[in-house]
């Protein structure tokens, strides 16, 4: 039992002592690999700011100016690590290294599905020129102003201050409506008139209304002025006009504006806004009792 415990003492301290002597033999490589390797991180950096200047000059969008910028970062990187392996000859090692990479890279792709999804998603929203920040959007059932752009998500900054984070792969997949392809917003306003109204002196003095108090509208045409149908108790029309905004936040102001000043000349001209009513129709045959003759 002593000889073997002897034996394989004396092993390990051979190995020992081969390993130590392998180390500082490999010194001078270890050296000038670190060397390499330290190189190679300091020139990622100064690749990618290089890149990223280079790109300000550009169109493209921020989120995707940064991704540029840290695929090259990462690309001159890892060129540096295999660098570092072959200087360090282990060129075995890089041969494992490359063939495990394809099969976690696959496992890593399943299960990462949605994460890619979004980040491929972001890649596309951010070629699209129809979306940029500070536009304002409708998208998923949700509407604002367009604040950020990364490839997670796009983040929307709602009329309430409250921001909204869509992923990419909804926002791709799903209608977008810009509010800020165009200079001018149309405001679209309803209402109705009591059945007693002077329909043509009610449409005239609604488009007199809007022409004098919005500066978008320039003539009488262009306020365009319709009666929709015969309601329960009112007449209803529909009133559309433009604004200098492509903001909902403004089209929303602008209606407030337009529903106080009709209403305000409804009221000077003695124009009805009925609300709903019912009207009893009782038979002459019922005859009603009061009080009184019940006495």
């Amino acid at each position: 039992m002593t000889e073997q415990f002897g034996e394989a003492w004396n092993k390990m301290k051979e190995k020992l002592h081969t390993w130590v002597d392998t180390f500082v033999l490999n010194i001078p490589n270890l050296i000038i690999a670190l060397l390499v390797f330290a190189i190679a991180v300091l020139l990622s950096r100064y690749v990618s700011n290089l890149g990223m200047r280079l790109m300000n000059k550009s169109k493209l969008q921020a989120s995707m100016k940064n991704l540029i910028s840290k695929v090259i970062s990462i690309v001159v990187v890892l060129f540096g690590l295999f660098l570092v392996l072959g200087i360090l000859d282990l060129g075995k090692a890089l041969n494992t290294i490359l063939a495990g990479a394809g099969v976690v890279g696959l496992a890593v792709g399943l299960a990462l599905q949605g994460a890619l999804a979004n980040t491929y998603s972001g890649i596309v929203l951010a070629y699209i020129k129809q979306l940029k920040f500070g536009d304002w959007i409708e998208t998923n059932g949700f509407e604002g102003e367009v604040v950020d752009l990364d490839l997670r998500s796009v983040t929307l900054k709602q009329p309430d201050n409250n921001l909204v984070y869509i992923p990419n792969k909804l926002v791709v997949e799903n209608p977008i409506k810009n509010f800020s392809t165009t200079a001018q917003s149309r405001v679209i306003l309803n209402c109705g008139v009591g059945y007693s109204s002077d329909l043509n002196f009610v449409r005239d003095l609604v488009i007199k209304t809007i022409t004098k108090n919005f500066d978008a509208v320039e003539a009488k045409s262009d306020v365009i002025f319709l009666y929709q149908e015969f309601g329960d108790s009112s007449i209803n029309f529909e009133v559309r006009f433009w604004i200098n905004s492509t903001s909902a936040l403004e089209v929303a102001k602008a209606k407030t504006d337009a529903m106080i000043l009709i209403k305000s000349a409804f009221d000077e001209n003695d124009i009805n806004i009925p609300f709903p009513i019912r009207t009893l129709d009782v038979p002459q045959s019922i005859k009603i009792i009061s009080e009184k003759e019940n006495q």
